[in-house]
């Protein structure tokens, strides 16, 4: 089975979004390259659709412009769109909630452009999420999941944090990783683990897989609402489904973008959440730099 990985990378004061299939980045260096990049439409808790994308990376004036299309037999309707004039940021678009499957487009008219993949919307509840699509594009290929062993880790109830001790594990597996690539140990950050454990918390209570959370904050907000200041530089890194901190670490060593962001030596500190849920461990990872 296929186990679902996301990498986002922040660089300055910008916030980078990186695929699982990234090309690698400059390790010396915090750089990004000019792109932009499609969120799922999901349902908020006042019951309205909202998508969003954003263009980071950039040094040019640009218009960006969002559109929320519908899937349906012939050419896809645009049900709402909104854009904005600028260098780099965000654009949000909101909507009546009518069921029915969603994706986001997003194009800045220099050459920019993408897509996110389609959700299925079936109810218009408040408390309704999009019916998650984790499954990793490309060749990214976590590492399968053990059976059950002794060698697998501390058992955890469906929707509940395995504790502090397998965070921990991650973070020194992330360390002798660093270490095999010539960069210094990550130290391990109260409020950068604040950060990640919220959003692993949040991703496994409201089944959905993403970077983006269900009221719309990104990774940069997160980070800035744990209290770690100043920040110079900051990733990402979140999967879901492996049963050990050594299988997530391997599996995202196996990816070009979340590897990327294990392996920069410019980031200082760490933080990890854990989670359990029916559908498995969400894993995320904060990396940042005062």
């Amino acid at each position: 089975m296929r186990r679902p990985l996301g990498a986002l990378l922040c660089l300055g004061s910008l916030a980078a979004l990186s695929t699982p299939i990234a090309t690698a980045h400059a390790a010396a260096a915090p750089q990004a390259e000019c792109r932009v990049y499609a969120a799922k439409p999901y349902v908020t808790p006042a019951g309205r659709i909202q998508a969003s994308a954003a263009r980071l990376g950039c040094d040019d004036t640009a218009l960006v412009r969002v559109r929320i299309k519908r899937a349906v037999a012939g050419a896809d309707p645009i049900v709402k769109s909104a854009s904005r004039q600028g260098t780099n940021g965000r654009v949000t678009v909101r909507l009546r909630c009518a069921p029915g499957v969603y994706y986001t487009v997003v194009t800045d008219y220099r050459g920019n452009s993408g897509r996110s993949k389609p959700v299925r919307l079936s109810t218009c509840s408040p408390t309704a999420t999009p019916a998650p699509t984790p499954t990793p594009t490309g060749t990214t290929k976590p590492t399968p999941a053990p059976s059950p062993s002794a060698s697998t880790g501390p058992s955890t109830p469906p929707n509940s944090s395995p504790g502090s001790s397998l965070s921990e594990e991650v973070v020194r597996l992330t360390n002798v990783e660093r270490q095999k690539n010539g960069c210094g140990a990550l130290v391990s950050d109260p409020q950068l683990r604040s950060a990640a454990q919220g959003h692993s918390d949040d991703m496994a209570a409201k089944n959905y897989f993403s970077h983006t959370s269900q009221d719309g904050r990104d990774m940069t907000a997160r980070i800035r609402a744990s209290g770690f200041s100043p920040m110079r530089a900051w990733a990402e890194n979140i999967a879901m489904g492996q049963r050990t901190p050594a299988e997530v670490v391997t599996a995202w060593m196996n990816s070009a973008g979340h590897r990327a962001n294990i392996v920069n030596c410019a980031y200082t500190h760490l933080g990890v959440g854990v989670a359990n849920s029916s559908r498995g461990i969400y894993w995320t990872q904060n990396f940042a730099k005062h």
